[in-house]
């Protein structure tokens, strides 16, 4: 079925999506397509990207546009009771049931559920989904009187759902059954210039709600919008407009300097970008890269230590040690000799270079001290979380959200580091 142009800017103006850059325009013809059919459809994008806005043209523009839309953010409901929120369950099934409850695929029956964060769902509850999406089969939990429901299944993901697949954390025939038709929604700093509309829009927008005049960009200001990453995409861009409508100055424009005040810093890691295949396998999170540059920075620390270590117990083999091990010493000037009449010992460590060779003790306490220092990445998560849960007054979905994890993960450490008061 072909679709003319026209009919595509008619449906982005009726879902409020702004923007001109072709792979949108592709994703909104692709849903334009697929609604009147009852086929599902895993819609794939960045956290922040507009997902959700996708299924509503799905569902809006189907046959079922007068039942019930239903949207649902797996990754927020906590892994022991997603199975009664989408398929219902009895009374008594599990302690606090007091009365029979209906689920979501009970309730929405003729209407559309979107499932957003389909990665973040527990492998049981996948395999309850997949009979849905099978023979529109399910039962609730505590039952064993099998119900039936004609609901449509739009998902969506920002993970990489084949590779969580390969790591056994989501079903492979479920995978294929929900990517149907698959839809990708490009990130924000592959559009181009639609940040520069969407800025426009924004600024407009909350002109209007605070009655005040809309904010510009100055040139400069615009190069370095259009420059910038958008890792939170959308989303992000919203909320840096509604921040500078707020604080910005009388004059209302802003210049490259006010504008890079706003911006925040981007980290020194290095950016992994899609080349527009939506699951492709080597897709890396920003947080896999962390984790791997803690792991070496660890072994570094560790290896240094001990060669430290043999240098105070074996002075003679020093220099030869020192220069197999060259690239740990990068930066880092040795003590002069003439400084201390103790062997040469490079400066890692102020505490070390006051060791006596003899003083077997001591060496002992920098041993200890050097399993103490090395670094821990449960430990440091662990931090993390206690962190964001004080600076959020313990509401988890706003710690989770400044983590960049689901609310569903945020549950689970806390539950694993014994965290909760």
């Amino acid at each position: 079925m072909a679709i003319e142009e026209s009919e595509v800017q008619s449906v982005k103006l009726r879902f409020g999506i702004i923007g001109t850059a072709p792979q949108l325009n592709n994703a909104v013809r692709v849903a334009m397509q697929v609604a009147p059919t009852d086929m599902s459809v895993l819609i794939t994008g960045e956290s922040g990207s507009g997902k959700e806005s996708f299924s509503k043209i799905i569902h809006n523009l189907s046959s079922r546009k007068h039942g019930q839309f239903i949207a649902i953010n797996c990754g927020s409901i906590p892994e022991g009771t997603i199975d009664s929120e989408l398929f219902g369950h009895e009374k008594g099934s599990f302690t606090g049931a007091h009365e029979a409850r209906k689920g979501y695929f009970e309730v929405s029956n003729g209407g559309t559920i979107f499932l957003d964060e389909i990665g973040e769902m527990p492998l049981g509850t996948q395999a309850r989904l997949l009979r849905v999406l099978e023979n529109g089969e399910f039962i609730k939990v505590g039952s064993s009187k099998v119900l039936k429901t004609d609901v449509r299944v739009v998902a969506a993901t920002n993970v990489n759902l084949l590779s969580k697949v390969e790591q056994g954390r989501f079903r492979e025939d479920l995978y294929y059954r929900l990517n149907t038709v698959p839809i990708y929604v490009p990130p924000l700093r592959e559009r181009g210039r639609d940040i520069e509309l969407l800025f426009r829009k924004f600024a407009t927008d909350f002109a209007e709600r605070y009655k005040v005049k809309p904010i510009l960009l100055s040139e400069e200001a615009k190069s370095i919008l259009l420059k910038y990453r958008f890792p939170g995409n959308i989303r992000q861009l919203k909320n840096l407009v509604d921040q500078i409508s707020v604080l910005s100055s009388e004059s209302k424009e802003i210049s490259a300097s006010d504008l890079n005040n706003y911006l925040p810093r981007e980290n020194s890691l290095p950016a992994i970008y899609r080349d527009g295949a939506a699951n492709s396998k080597d897709t890396i999170s920003e947080r896999e890269i962390l984790y791997k540059v803690l792991f070496d920075m660890k072994k570094d620390v560790n290896d240094l230590k001990k060669i430290v270590l043999e240098n105070i117990a074996n002075p003679a083999a020093a220099s030869q040690i020192i220069q197999e091990n060259a690239s740990l010493f990068e930066g880092i000037q040795p003590i002069p000799e003439s400084a201390s009449k103790e062997p040469i010992v490079y400066n890692l460590n102020p505490e070390v270079r006051d060791l006596r060779q003899d003083d077997s003790s001591e060496v002992q306490d920098i041993t200890h001290e050097a399993e103490d220092d090395s670094l821990s990445i449960e430990k440091k998560e662990r931090e993390l979380i206690l962190k964001a849960l004080r600076k959020n007054n313990n509401k988890r979905k706003y710690a989770a959200r400044d983590l960049g994890i689901s609310e569903r993960t945020l549950y689970r450490k806390i539950k694993e580091y014994e965290l909760e008061e």
